[in-house]
C-alpha cells in the first residue's frame, strides 16, 4: 500500500482520545478486512487540551476540542476525525460533516468520592471539582450546599488533582473510564433520571469532507443507525437552544428496538434553582423534528429570560 493510501485517522492526544482512534480503526479494519497499515492515527494538540486554567466557557466553548483538528480536515492532512460526539459543536465549518457514530457506550455519569462513596454522602459545605456547566449545575441543585470548583483536563489530571486534595470528589463520564478499564475508581453511577447526561454523551463520531466517497463508503459499514438516530434528536435539541459550553442542558434520546424514540431534555441555571424538562416520544424517522420541538417545550417553559445574563 503507497503512503497516498493511508487512511489519516485524525484525534487529540489524551489517553482516552487514543482509545477512541483506536477503536474506530479496529471497527473499519475488520468491517473491510484491511490490516494496521492501512491506517495512521495523527495526534493533533488542540486549545482545549492546552488551555486548563480557565472555564471553556471563558475561552470559546466547545470548538475548543476540534478547531485544530477540523483544520487538518479542510487542509486534507488527515482524511478522517474521531471526537467525542460531546464535544462537538451543532454548526460545523463549511465543508465538513458528521459521517457517523459508533455503538453509544454508557451515557451514565459516574462521582468518584475521594474519602465518601456517593454524592449524599458527602459533608456540609465540601468541595467538588467538575469542567462541566451541566454537572456542577445539577449538583448545585441536589446540594446547594456544596462548594463546586472548576477542574479542568484529561481524566488522569483530574484523578491526580483528587488524590491531591484539591477536591472530595468529581465527576467522569462512564463511557470514557470503560474505554480505558478505569471503571473501579468510580465510587457510584449516576441514574440519567437524576442526572441527565450531555447531549451526545458517550458516543463516538466520525467527521470528514463533504464529498469524500472514500471515507463515506469506509464508515458506512462502522456507523450505528440507532446512535445516529438519538443523537440527531440530542443535537437538534442542543440546535434549538443554540446551546454550547456557556450553558447548562442535558439530552438524552433512545432509539429502541420498535421503532419508538424517546428523548428527555433538560436546561438549568448555572446555580442549580432553576430547571425545565421535557420528555418527547415518537418515531426514528421524526428525530431532528423531536429535538427541535422538545427545544421549543423548555424554552417556553423557561421564558424569553431565562438564558440572558449568564449565558453570554
Amino acid at each position: 500500500m503507497s503512503s497516498s493510501d493511508v487512511i489519516r485517522i485524525g484525534t487529540r492526544g489524551s489517553q482516552l482520545a487514543l482509545a477512541q482512534a483506536s477503536e474506530v480503526r479496529a471497527r473499519l479494519m475488520a468491517a473491510h478486512d484491511l490490516p494496521e497499515s492501512a491506517f495512521a492515527i495523527e495526534v493533533i494538540s488542540t486549545s482545549g487540551d492546552r488551555i486548563l486554567d480557565r472555564p471553556l466557557s471563558e475561552v470559546g466553548g466547545k470548538g475548543l476540542f476540534t478547531k485544530e483538528i477540523e483544520l487538518a480536515l479542510l487542509d486534507a492532512r488527515i482524511d478522517l476525525a474521531v471526537h467525542s460526539s460531546k464535544d462537538m459543536a451543532t454548526a460545523l465549518p463549511d465543508g465538513l460533516k458528521i459521517t457517523g457514530f459508533l455503538p453509544r457506550e454508557d451515557v451514565r455519569d459516574v462521582f468518584i468520592g475521594r474519602k465518601v462513596p456517593s454524592i449524599r454522602d458527602l459533608p456540609e459545605g465540601a468541595t467538588i471539582g467538575s469542567a462541566s456547566l451541566r454537572r456542577q449545575a445539577i449538583l448545585k441543585r441536589m446540594r446547594p450546599d456544596l462548594n463546586v470548583v472548576i477542574f479542568r483536563g484529561n481524566v488522569q489530571t483530574r484523578l491526580r488533582k483528587l488524590e491531591e486534595g484539591q477536591a472530595e470528589g468529581t465527576l467522569l463520564a462512564l463511557a470514557g473510564l470503560k474505554r480505558m478499564d478505569m471503571v473501579s475508581v468510580a465510587t457510584e453511577i449516576l441514574s440519567p433520571k437524576d442526572f441527565p447526561p450531555a447531549p451526545g454523551q458517550g458516543a463516538i463520531c466520525i467527521e470528514n469532507r463533504i464529498g469524500d466517497e472514500r471515507v463515506d463508503g469506509l464508515v458506512a459499514a462502522i456507523s450505528d443507525r440507532a446512535t445516529t438516530i438519538a443523537l440527531t434528536a440530542e443535537r437538534a435539541f442542543l440546535a434549538e437552544l443554540d446551546g454550547s459550553c456557556r450553558t447548562p442542558i442535558a439530552a438524552y434520546a433512545e432509539h429502541r428496538d420498535d421503532g419508538t424514540l424517546m428523548l428527555h431534555g433538560v436546561i438549568l441555571t448555572p446555580d442549580g434553582t432553576a430547571m425545565h424538562e421535557t420528555v418527547r416520544t415518537g418515531i426514528g424517522e421524526d428525530a431532528e423534528a423531536m429535538g427541535r420541538l422538545a427545544g421549543r417545550d423548555v424554552l417556553q417553559a423557561a421564558g424569553p429570560d431565562f438564558f440572558k445574563g449568564w449565558a453570554e
